[in-house]
């Protein structure tokens, strides 16, 4: 080229604007659509070596290219890196998308640095940073919303909220002279399901614009999967050298569990971190620059069958997904609500601890508690429960059913809580009433406030208290479809069902269609990205996608862990469809046995007359990366017979699928066919 890269590094920008501004823009149409204000590639090529800027058509390509980086300019369609070749290009306009607002002063991007002291990490001391007082006077109601469900505002977490909740954020600039918006699409709430959504649409050329009131990522990225997860392995760690000593020392291994140090505050920096190096793919900045759709940070609100409205914007649409999740329910309880509000509160002159949590405020626990009270036995109770007591925290599970796990099979489920009881849990089961909960005065050495609670068990006389300094609501969750005026959109809804919608995912109001918590009884992730696929199909292109048509597979992250995909024998029980079980169980897998993991089986329940897969369960360690097998099989409609004929490597843990397999197959070996193979066999010379 005829400069240097130092030369290229200091005047791309003036070569930008040259190229800006000499480049011809026309609307041009291919295959009976017309693209606005384009140009073709390769006429921008002859310009680039015309105009001097490059030396060769070679260099132009990459000189484009840079272009492209820069986010000044794109396919008409984002399908094409810059090529020497017929294709539409097109200019993208300055804040077209959102973008951050700029320091006047300092000409960068204001993010939550601005409102901080430095941060730096000092050694061998969890780094506990304060909001000062007038950096929280001066934040709108929505940014203390933010600031209280994500602490402490230390370095990771400050990495975190310049992703997902950038502060200042500017809207998309409006693309009609009243000052409002048209769009193809839009997308309400920024969780999995309406990223997923949003990022397929405009990934193939619809306009999309994307709301989102709290935290890009929803729950999965900030108070859900992510954590949850990162948080488990710290305590399966800790386990392994704490708590299993008589299975390491079956080994040959011997440590001193009394040596055995657990960081608190470590394993939540580590948390912290994690997180906050997975959020940039779900950042406000990657899906407005690089995935072209327009990101408003703000609440989205209907104001008719066909608008809404959001930081004070009109936007009509011809199409609108709601994503907007669900949220943890508070169980009646008097106190309760007073003391979670006390949780959750941020001042400014005092470090926030969390004694009374839900999933969306677990996270933020910088202190270990000494006892943990966990209310509620379904998924995510029993994962963080036995996780704070892998981690040296005791830790009592309550709850009315009398069993956990309840959608799982019973015995299965029985397996995670005796395990769970080895660990040190205590379960108490059978609470008729949750009556009283309230402060004793007392501050334990942890700086947590010791609480008293007041239950009724069944069958009991009189009242039980417990008293602790930690409780975590695991109850339930509810659908999050108040607050928009959904009446206006002419779209129904039940607060405890959620959005109501048909088999195809759409609403009363057939242009408005719902994806993820907010619609469906499936409150997985992975459950809400294929709500999202199907959306798009059946909104945009008239597709014809069904959500009973989704093979949802579902694990709990226990040990050992569970994994379900298809219908439980209760299920096909219920339909009257005849079915027949086969099992194998790891204490005779070769694998499991050398790994020392024998605990656990897998279940296939599996048509009466055919080997077609009706549903399969598994507990043992691994279960979840073993169930994608099975989904796969169901999905594909290969038998179990025929699961028989797939080599596993051995020895695996999932040689156990394959010779279930084999057990269905001996089923087929009845007397009259053995007889018919001992004749083939006699008569060959």
């Amino acid at each position: 080229m005829n400069f240097s890269t130092t030369d290229f590094d200091k005047d791309l920008d003036e070569i930008a604007e040259k190229f800006k501004n000499n480049i011809k823009l026309l609307d041009r149409s291919y295959r009976l659509k017309t693209y606005k204000q384009c140009f073709v590639g390769s006429e921008a090529v002859d310009y680039l070596v015309q105009s001097g800027a490059t030396a060769n058509r070679e260099d132009a390509v990459l000189l484009g290219n840079a272009f492209l980086e820069m986010h000044l300019i794109e396919h008409v369609l984002r399908d094409h890196p810059f090529k020497d070749d017929y294709l539409f290009y097109r200019f993208v306009g300055e804040n077209e998308r959102g973008n951050y607002s700029i320091d006047e002063k300092t000409g960068e991007a204001i993010k939550w640095d601005n409102f901080l002291g430095a941060v730096e990490k000092v050694q061998d001391e969890s780094l506990q940073p304060r909001l000062p007082q007038p950096d929280f006077e001066s934040l709108n109601p929505k940014d203390q919303h933010v600031a209280k469900h994500v602490w402490p505002m230390e370095k990771y977490n400050t990495v975190l909220l310049n992703y997902v909740h950038p502060p200042e954020w500017k809207d998309p600039n409006p693309n009609n002279k009243d000052g409002s918006s048209t769009y193809d699409l839009v997308v309400i709430g920024a969780g999995v399901g309406g990223l997923i959504t949003a990022a397929g649409s405009a990934g193939i050329g619809v306009k999309v614009a994307m709301i989102e009131e709290n935290l890009l990522g929803g729950d999965c990225l900030n108070v859900g999967c992510v954590p949850s997860k990162a948080f488990i392995h710290c305590a399966n760690m800790a386990y392994s050298v704490k708590g299993d000593t008589k299975r390491l020392e079956e080994a040959g291994i011997f440590v001193n569990p009394e040596t055995v140090k657990v960081d608190f505050e470590k394993v939540m920096e580590r948390v912290r971190k994690i997180r906050a190096e997975i959020s940039q793919h779900d950042s406000a900045e990657r899906y407005s620059a690089e995935l072209g759709v327009e990101v408003y940070i703000g609440r989205g609100k209907f104001t008719s069958e066909k608008s809404v409205i959001v930081n004070g914007r009109t936007l009509y649409f011809k199409r609108a997904v709601i994503a907007t999740g669900g949220y943890p329910i508070l169980i009646p309880m008097t106190g309760l609500k007073e003391l979670h509000e006390r949780s959750i509160s941020v001042d400014p002159t005092d470090e926030p601890r969390p004694i009374v949590t839900t999933n969306e405020t677990f996270f933020n626990m910088t202190k270990q508690p000494k006892n943990m009270v966990v209310i509620g036995a379904g998924v995510i109770g029993m994962e963080l429960a036995q996780s704070m007591q892998r981690l040296g925290t005791h830790v009592t599970v309550l709850g009315r059913s009398g069993k956990i796990l309840p959608k799982e099979d019973e015995d299965m489920a029985e397996l995670v809580k005796t395990q769970m009881i080895r660990d040190g849990v205590s379960f108490n089961l059978s609470i008729a009433e949750y009556k009283t909960i309230k402060l004793t005065g007392r501050v334990l050495d942890n700086g947590y406030p010791e609480m008293e609670m007041t239950v009724v068990e069944k069958g009991k006389a009189g009242e039980t208290k417990l008293i602790f300094d930690s409780l975590l609501i695991a109850a339930g969750r509810r659908p999050n479809v108040t607050g928009m005026e959904l009446d206006l959109a002419k779209v129904d809804f039940d607060t405890k069902r959620g959005l109501l919608v048909n088999d195809k995912l759409q609403t009363t109001n057939p242009r408005i269609y719902g994806v993820g918590d907010c619609c469906s009884e499936f409150k997985f992730t992975h459950a809400a990205d294929f709500m999202a696929r199907t959306v798009i199909r059946n909104a945009l292109f008239f597709g014809k996608g069904k959500m009973s048509d989704l093979l949802i597979p579902y694990a709990t992250f226990t040990t050992p862990e569970i994994a379900s995909v298809g219908l439980y024998g209760k299920d096909l029980e219920e339909r009257g469809i005849e079915y027949r079980v086969f099992e194998k169980h790891f204490k005779d897998n070769y694998r499991s046995i050398c790994d020392d993991a024998k605990e656990g089986f897998i279940r296939f329940r599996v048509d009466a007359k055919k080997d077609t897969i009706l549903g399969c369960s598994i507990v043992g360690e691994g279960a979840g990366n073993m169930i994608g097998e099975v989904t796969l099989a169901m999905q594909s409609s290969t038998g179990l017979g025929s699961l028989a004929s797939v080599i596993h490597p051995y020895p695996t843990t999932s040689e156990a699928i394959r010779q279930a397999g084999d057990a269905y197959n001996k089923t087929k070996l009845t007397t009259t066919v053995k007889s018919l193979l001992r004749g083939i066999v006699k008569f060959q010379s």
